[in-house]
């Protein structure tokens, strides 16, 4: 067996079913209905007299999210038609993959080097990686974006971005 068809059986093969999904959502979707509901139980979820309490409302779309959970958790788990229908082949998954775990990263890395410098790596990353572009012009352009937005936000409009924890553009006086 040649490189492309091994490739081709791996990128066919099934992660996991559409049916296995669709119960995981409706447990997630459940759990985050029922912590609304005990919350805004907690808060005072009655109609008092001078009108509905603070959780009044949430208490109520938290039941219907809990409901819709249930009747989806229900079909889910009866349904035949979706045990072995596959939600994502691999070979997409892993495409996806490629973009959401590098995006991932980037948020985390916002907490500590601040918007500028994480956006500039993460241009750069890009483009190189998965731009196939050579590795000065992703740096280039990683940062001469990046400094072009410093200049509009934080010099031309007056509003600071969030710089990080390491605050690795203190240097700049901002």
């Amino acid at each position: 067996m040649d490189n492309n068809q091994r490739t081709a059986e791996e990128s066919d093969r099934a992660s996991v079913s559409t049916r296995s999904v669709e119960i995981a959502v409706a447990l997630i979707l459940f759990t985050l209905g029922a912590i609304v509901v005990y919350d805004s139980y907690r808060l005072g979820s009655k109609w008092a007299s001078d009108g509905p309490q603070s959780g009044y409302f949430p208490f109520y779309i938290g039941l219907l999210i809990c409901i819709a959970s249930v009747v989806t958790l229900a079909q889910a788990v009866r349904a035949k038609s979706g045990a072995g229908k596959p939600f994502v082949l691999w070979g997409p998954f892993k495409r996806v993959l490629t973009v959401l775990l590098p995006a991932a990263l980037y948020v985390l890395c916002i907490k500590f080097i601040g918007i500028y410098v994480a956006s500039a790596i993460y241009i750069a990353i890009f483009m190189i990686w998965l731009g196939k572009y050579s590795w000065w012009k992703g740096i280039a352009v990683g940062v001469v974006i990046n400094a072009i937005f410093f200049m509009m936000f934080e010099v031309w409009f007056k509003v600071p971005l969030f710089k990080g924890e390491l605050n690795p553009l203190s240097f700049l006086g901002y």
